[in-house]
């Protein structure tokens, strides 16, 4: 059975997602692409990364693979829009992947294993070393909400940061999972001297950027599935979760608000 984003894909759970692109995302890939290479993006939800690396191999390809293809219009229409012709989508699950050993020269992950419990999120990593080539690299990025920072100092952002950990861990997921992506990969079979471990950011703090992100998170409380797995596991109820909203919608009017949040980083070696 294919395990579901725990988020779904209301078009709040999009919007975030398609903001990223592998410049503000996935960074840290920059320095080991090539132009002919061939590239699974698990976990790709509306393909905004996946098309972004999809310009950057043009004599390679570049698949992207998620539970559902709910989101992959967007990635197509984006592919489109792009005239790029080397990128496509398949439905599929993380833990066992629909592709022979050895396929890609690089297996790329971003914000995936925290959604999972400890058994599969190492299944997941096993199986994308076992699909990436001999001297190919598999390569994982996970935010990490214990290093979420914010100002203006907010009770109700302090709240909802607690309240999304208790919801993670609740499911079997695990929200700091930045810190722990280089002693998983090691957990799954990969050697110390193999992993590369770095760490990336995002920051927000334009007035663009401020109503965006505080957007997506007053819609996402309010409406996407979040919400409903949030009040049915008896996390918090509506009242609870409307006064989250007003203070998103506090810390966005705020000319002085600045979030920022680390995320773990890893290059893996394949031998």
């Amino acid at each position: 059975m294919i395990q579901e984003y725990p988020h779904g894909h209301h078009e709040s759970v999009l919007r975030g997602h398609r903001w990223r692109t592998v410049s503000n995302s996935a960074a840290y890939l920059l320095g080991s692409l090539r132009p002919d290479m061939a590239i699974l993006d698990v976990g790709c939800g509306p393909g905004s990364i996946t098309v972004d690396l999809a310009s950057m191999v043009p004599q390679g390809k570049v698949i992207g693979l998620d539970t559902t293809s709910d989101p992959f219009e967007e990635g197509l229409k984006l592919a489109a829009e792009r005239s790029l012709a080397n990128v496509s989508f398949e439905v599929g699950d993380a833990k066992r992947i629909p592709f022979p050993d050895k396929t890609f020269d690089m297996v790329h992950a971003h914000q995936v294993l925290q959604y999972l419990n400890q058994d599969d999120r190492l299944q997941a990593i096993r199986e994308m070393r076992r699909v990436a080539k001999s001297g190919g690299l598999v390569c994982m990025r996970e935010a990490d909400q214990g290093t979420v920072t914010f100002y203006p100092e907010l009770d109700g952002l302090n709240e909802f940061v607690n309240l999304y950990c208790k919801v993670a861990r609740a499911s079997g997921g695990e929200p700091n999972a930045g810190r722990r992506l280089h002693t998983w990969a090691k957990e799954a079979g990969f050697l110390a001297a193999d992993i590369s471990a770095t760490a990336g950011t995002w920051c927000y703090n334009s007035p663009a950027e401020r109503s965006w992100w505080s957007g997506v998170w007053v819609d996402r409380i309010e409406q996407s599935d979040w919400r409903d797995t949030t009040i049915t596991g008896g996390h918090a109820t509506q009242n609870d979760l409307g006064r989250l909203a007003d203070a998103w919608r506090a810390w966005g009017s705020s000319e002085d608000a600045w979030y920022a949040i680390v995320h773990g980083e890893v290059l893996c070696q394949m031998r």
